[in-house]
């Protein structure tokens, strides 16, 4: 009997995991993190509704966290197989789970020190019988930090130990995240990769974002009979966008009989705007931002959108018919992803090579364009007011650079922030695109957003370019279904908010196939 399991972005988006049981081997197809309400993340990524160390082997999608982020705890945890995914994945995975493990172990620290401070500043009032000054508060944030941007770990871990204070551990460390990488090997796309007894896998492009695949897992029943196939899409990319080749629609022979696909649904029931309009709508946002005297933020995925949006402010810089004022990539992820898009050029369309490649041009570098490395440069670009471009992660605004970027501009009428793809429920990300979409709507006083902790008024212009997704919308997922030369028997509906998921397997019902939405913990019997 071969069954697959939903256990993770069934009935939601983040946190991919599933799993195919062939009787003989347990194979985990992704391993993301939940990304949300911080408590409610922490203890979905904490507990693993399988046993890690039944499973033999794990097949990647791609390299985004929400599907690759917990494979630190599955190598840490009795995991002892390999990790099978594509050579560009494998590359990217280099720097974004040791990115992941450094924010891990950003996020306790800095949980840690506000605990301790609140503590101490307690403490000290109840001393003094009276609200303490600011000077000694200043003492206080003196005691637990080694410079303006840098926490003395060490004093913060002493006194929390003194005062009995309970700490916030970090998910997984750098170190685990690093021996996490020696368990994963990159194939090619088209080569059959053998995972199990009797069961290989093919990847074929997916073009969501560099090395993103569909996976073609094929299960040869052990006394003969016909093969099972099962077609795990990953996330979906779109039709026709610069860059990356398109999503396949052409599939080898005997690979068309698909007796269960698993497919994404982000966008199941929403449609996209033009792929063609993306750079006049950022050339208009830029311009009118300009104009305002304003900077331009972009809340950017450091894999993926980031070196699309350098790609096209490339083109529009080269054509003169944008105002040119510095750029910064404010995320050294970024920086070094953009570094990987350099090393597999066999993953561009023709567009690109064609554009940028046949000239001889880097298409990720010109001379606007400045990389940010060192916190403190960042802090110069956040409190630089002239007109500028800022791309900095996280792409939903739950951490990193771009939260001391908004949390200096947020407030200010000339400034925008544009959103450039999907603001998962409980960001902030999301909070801010709804927050920005209803001030349009109505007037008065302007509505708050917490960053860091602190409350700041949405006072800057919010725009949205539905564009720039990498996501499929619902039309392109239904033309990866019914325009590719796939024959599909059954349909599991999954990565989509509940109303998402369920609108997309309705519009594949409707349509002659047979498809459900699974949810978080269903088994699926195939055979």
């Amino acid at each position: 009997m071969v069954e697959v399991g939903f256990f993770g972005a069934a009935g939601e988006v983040t946190g991919s995991m599933h799993m195919l049981d062939t009787g003989v081997d347990k194979i985990l197809l992704d391993c993301g993190m939940f990304q949300g309400r911080r408590k409610e993340s922490r203890e979905k990524n904490e507990n693993f509704l399988i046993n890690r160390s039944e499973i033999t082997t794990m097949v990647l999608s791609h390299a985004h966290i929400d599907h690759s982020g917990r494979i630190p705890l599955l190598t840490k945890e009795g995991f002892s197989g390999r990790i099978v995914t594509t050579r560009p994945t494998k590359d990217a995975l280099d720097y974004m789970l040791l990115d992941s493990g450094h924010i891990q172990e950003s996020d306790a620290q800095y949980l840690n020190y506000k605990a301790l401070r609140a503590f101490l500043y307690q403490a000290e009032q109840s001393k003094t019988k009276q609200q303490i000054s600011n000077k000694e508060k200043a003492g206080i944030k003196k005691l637990l930090k080694k410079s303006p941007h840098e926490l003395n770990v060490g004093a913060i871990a002493a006194l929390h130990k003194e005062h009995g204070l309970g700490m916030v551990t970090p998910l997984y460390t750098q170190e685990e995240a690093l021996e996490s990488l020696s368990f994963i090997d990159g194939y090619p796309f088209g080569s059959e990769v053998t995972i199990g007894k009797g069961t290989t896998v093919k990847f074929y492009v997916a073009g969501h974002i560099l090395g993103s695949a569909f996976s073609l897992i094929t299960v040869k029943p052990e006394h003969g009979g016909k093969p099972l196939k099962i077609l795990f899409t990953g996330d979906v990319g779109r039709f026709g966008k610069p860059i990356l080749k398109d999503p396949t629609l052409e599939f080898d022979e005997e690979d068309r009989d698909i007796d269960l696909m698993i497919i994404e649904s982000t966008y199941g029931d929403r449609e996209h705007a033009p792929v063609a309009d993306l750079a006049g709508s950022l050339k208009e946002t830029l311009t009118r931002t300009i104009e305002r005297g304003g900077s331009l933020l972009i809340p950017s995925f450091a894999f993926g959108r980031t070196q699309e949006l350098i790609y096209i402010l490339h083109q529009l810089y080269d054509s003169g018919t944008v105002p040119k004022v510095p750029i910064y990539v404010d995320s050294p992820l970024a920086s070094n992803i953009t570094k990987v898009f350099g090393e597999h050029p066999e993953t561009y369309d023709k567009e690109t090579h064609k554009t940028f490649l046949e000239k001889g041009i880097n298409p990720f570098y010109f001379k606007d364009i400045k990389f940010v490395e060192s916190v403190e440069e960042s802090m110069r670009v956040t409190q630089d007011d002239t007109p500028h471009i800022v791309i900095s992660a996280s792409g939903m605004c739950e951490a990193g650079r771009i939260l001391h970027h908004l949390r200096y501009k947020i407030h200010n009428p000339k400034h925008t922030i544009l959103i450039v793809g999907y603001m998962a429920s409980h960001t902030l990300g999301r909070r801010i695109e709804e927050l920005g979409l209803q001030r349009k709507q109505a007037s008065g006083k302007a509505p708050e957003v917490k960053i860091l902790g602190k409350a700041y008024p949405l006072r800057a212009h919010v725009e949205k370019l539905g564009g720039f997704s990498a996501h499929a919308d619902c039309h392109e997922l239904m033309q990866v279904v019914a325009e590719s030369n796939l024959r599909v028997k059954k349909i599991a509906v999954v990565h989509g908010e509940a109303e998402q998921s369920a609108a997309f397997a309705q519009r594949l019902n409707e349509n002659g196939y047979d498809a459900f939405v699974p949810k978080c913990g269903d088994v699926f019997k195939l055979a």
